[in-house]
């Protein structure tokens, strides 16, 4: 699907720097800012990833089976005890939040 801009997408022209970073400028050079050009070509990689990110469907729905929109409200009705009777619901739920940022933040360390 070709986004409303067109092309490149904002997903490829992230990964487009992100690879100018780990290749050209990693090779080109060292100490501080070779480091600087790993942490920063990680960051794009992380936000790739999101852009990317199609789990929204099935976060929804795990938010929506405990009856709240979204993770403030969950926050506030485990906080208010709302949810205490069901609390394997929640933990479900609560793994299906943390897989998903997990599999954009650190892919591979999603899986149990």
């Amino acid at each position: 699907m070709i986004g409303a801009y067109g092309r490149p997408l904002a997903a490829e022209l992230v990964a487009a720097v992100a690879e100018f970073l780990e290749t050209d400028v990693r090779a080109a050079t060292s100490g501080q800012v070779n480091f600087h050009a790993r942490v920063a070509a990680n960051a794009l990689r992380i936000v790739e990833r999101e852009l990317l990110d199609e789990g929204d469907e099935e976060c929804g729905a795990a938010l929506a089976g405990l009856g709240v929109a979204d993770e403030e409200q969950l926050a506030a009705a485990i906080r208010a005890g709302e949810l205490d009777a069901r609390a394997d619901d929640v933990t479900a739920c609560l793994r299906t939040l943390v897989r998903r940022r997990l599999a954009v933040a650190h892919p591979g360390y999603d899986t149990e």
